[in-house]
């Protein structure tokens, strides 16, 4: 046997058994490929597939059949719906998650000093559980302009009468042929001078019965003359219940109008003012000699306060934020926890010994050791709100629905709502894509710098 012979048996054993290796590692990568490969058939079908059709259908027009090139692209910018849905994008992008992580961070902070902190965080994330289109019709009927159906209305128009006050007459106005006349400002003026001694009778009408005031009494008794040096009047309600009344004269069963108030002017000024009374009686004394004009000033008649137009062109887009930051305030001040609560204490405890107050250790030490989770928790906020439609679909009234829109209603409705152009649509769609990747790509460098 020559020496090459035995060299050669004796390198047999090693060379099998990187063979028998290499076959096992194809075995285990070929087992492999066929467990994943469902799941990359499954994101084959519903992304890639659906982000390459849309790219391509973004070149033609909106039959499908003649390829536009860039045209979509350029008549996207031009659009003053689609430029207006791309400025809207940007207010939520730098506006919510900015809130939203503010607001998660301090309720983090508070709820830790808090006894039932667990039951407060849980009642905070309960609207995560509501769904999108639940909470946009609950906000909808929330931010109704009508006080009756509308509760931040109904709060509103509250806080504004206790304070304000409202009018005790929106609908009453002069009787035609009364000694009134209609000012600019909405108030009324006898048409006749009037001097101290004489009285005078002011019949109004429009005014419901039922409506009247709870203390409000028989006009008649009030309708005599004045004394000398006094002038004097009544304000009431020129309608007999069940007919039988005549016009311009207070009979038995009119009524006054009580809470009525009443100016005495002269040259222009207002000299006098006073209330009338629960049977509309009103006096003034002490007046000088000469000739006055009675006033029933406009606030008297003035319509009720309505509340806020929440829904109206101007306030649409911060109120449906208002509803995003409802739903999405548990989830960022839940983030948030878990990074406070793997905080290392000994420098939280370091920090106080040392003198510093709860301000300074928020924000030279728990601020800035958070700024990674801060980080993660804005930048995934920033992905949500980019492609919000749901909310601003369903809370946006159809006359402000254009105020309101962003990329991803407005890539529906000139896709599905009205628009039937696919290629644009398909175009805005390839857009919001290409601001989301930045952002997706970020978060993902994130997660990998901190497994590491």
């Amino acid at each position: 046997m020559t020496a090459t012979t035995l060299v050669h048996k004796e390198a047999s054993p090693p060379a099998a058994g990187a063979t028998r290796r290499r076959r096992t590692r194809r075995r285990g990568r070929i087992v492999a490929l066929l467990f994943v490969l469902p799941a990359l058939l499954l994101l084959g079908a519903l992304v890639v597939y659906p982000v390459l059709f849309s790219v391509g259908r973004s070149f033609f027009d909106a039959s499908g059949t003649r390829f536009v090139g860039g045209g979509n692209y350029t008549e996207m910018f031009r659009d003053p719906a689609t430029v207006k849905a791309i400025r809207n994008t940007a207010i939520w992008v730098v506006v919510a998650p900015a809130l939203l992580t503010g607001l998660g961070l301090i309720l983090a902070v508070l709820v830790e000093k808090v006894r039932w902190a667990t039951a407060f965080k849980l009642l905070l994330f309960m609207p995560m559980a509501v769904s999108f289109l639940a909470a946009g019709i609950i906000f909808r009927l929330a931010y109704d302009e009508d006080p009756d159906k509308g509760v931040l209305n109904a709060a509103v128009v509250s806080v504004h009468d206790a304070f304000a006050g409202t009018s005790s007459y929106p609908t009453a106005r002069a009787r035609d042929g009364q000694d009134l006349t209609r000012g600019r400002d909405g108030s009324y003026l006898t048409a006749n001078a009037l001097s101290p001694g004489d009285s005078v009778a002011l019949g109004l009408v429009g005014v419901l019965p039922k409506d009247l005031p709870r203390g409000a009494s028989p006009a008649a008794a009030a309708a005599h003359r004045a004394a000398p040096g006094e002038l004097r009047g009544v304000v009431y309600l020129d309608f007999t219940p069940g007919g039988g009344g005549r016009p311009g004269r207070v009979d038995p069963k009119e009524s006054g109008l009580p809470g009525m108030k009443v100016e005495a002017t002269r040259d222009g000024r207002t000299v006098a003012s006073t209330t009338t009374a629960g049977d509309g009686s009103f006096h003034f004394t002490g007046l000088d000699d000469g000739s006055y004009t009675v006033k029933l000033p406009a606030a008297n008649f003035a319509p009720p306060y309505q509340g806020v137009s929440w829904l109206g062109p101007v306030l649409v887009t911060p109120a449906i934020i208002g509803a995003y930051l409802w739903i999405w305030t548990g989830f960022a001040m839940v983030l948030i926890g878990a990074g406070l609560a793997a905080l290392p204490r000994d420098a939280l405890e370091a920090a106080r010994i040392d003198g510093a107050n709860e301000w300074q250790i928020f924000r030279r030490i728990t601020v800035p050791l958070l700024a990674p989770v801060l980080t993660v928790v804005f930048v995934t906020l920033v992905i949500n709100v980019m492609k919000v439609f749901d909310l601003v679909y369903i809370i946006a009234p159809g006359p402000v629905q254009e105020d309101a829109t962003v990329l991803a209603t407005q890539m529906w409705l000139v896709s599905f709502g009205g628009g039937n152009n696919q290629g644009l649509g398909s175009a805005l769609g390839v857009l919001l894509l290409l601001l989301v990747v930045p952002a997706m790509v970020l978060n993902v460098r994130r997660f990998r710098r901190s497994q590491r």
